[in-house]
């Protein structure tokens, strides 16, 4: 029999994976959202951010249970929810920089009518909102594609903390692999 060497299992497959199906399922939300007509402020928009959560913790269960062969350290648990939520905010961070620019110019267009009542609200010279629009007109996608990349792997790297800390399964000496020959 060939002497194997032993193969570290990567996590980048499985937060991949999961990555791309979070990013579907929110760009699904997004258009019902939309759809629905629900107002930009509304919480539950917020109900987005779910899915984001269970595929994270799914991601890890799955390294766990499958590529780890059912052990996993806290630091793969970690490393598998980071990988996945900065792919999945990199992901999502091109989609709504694609979705406020070209897809949906209407969406960034709302946002700034309330942000010009709000700055009108506290008084702000039209000068100084006339300015503040033009740059917000010139960077709006690329910030918020920039803020959602950024949003999605801060919360995903404390999630992934969480997440590592659950499914944890350490090997102890007695679990040591016997090789049979």
């Amino acid at each position: 029999m060939e002497n194997q060497a032993a193969v570290t299992p990567n996590p980048t497959k499985v937060a991949t994976k999961w990555a791309l199906i979070s990013t579907l399922t929110n760009i699904v939300l997004t258009y019902v959202f939309e759809f629905m007509n629900l107002d930009q402020q509304s919480p539950i928009k917020y109900l987005s951010f779910l899915p984001f959560i269970i595929f994270l913790f799914l991601a890890q269960k799955e390294f766990r249970d499958t590529t780890g062969g059912g052990y996993m350290t806290f630091g793969t648990g970690f490393s598998t929810g980071f990988r996945y939520s900065v792919f999945t905010g990199l992901l999502l961070g091109v989609f709504i920089a694609i979705y406020l620019w070209i897809l949906s110019p209407e969406v960034l267009e709302k946002s700034l009518e309330a942000s010009r009542a709000q700055m009108e609200a506290r008084g702000m010279s039209d000068a100084e909102i006339e300015r503040s629009m033009g740059i917000a007109n010139k960077i709006g996608p690329w910030a918020g594609g920039f803020f959602s990349a950024l949003m999605y792997t801060i919360v995903g790297a404390l999630l992934s903390l969480i997440g590592a800390a659950i499914f944890k399964k350490e090997r102890s000496p007695l679990d040591t692999a016997v090789d049979p020959e």
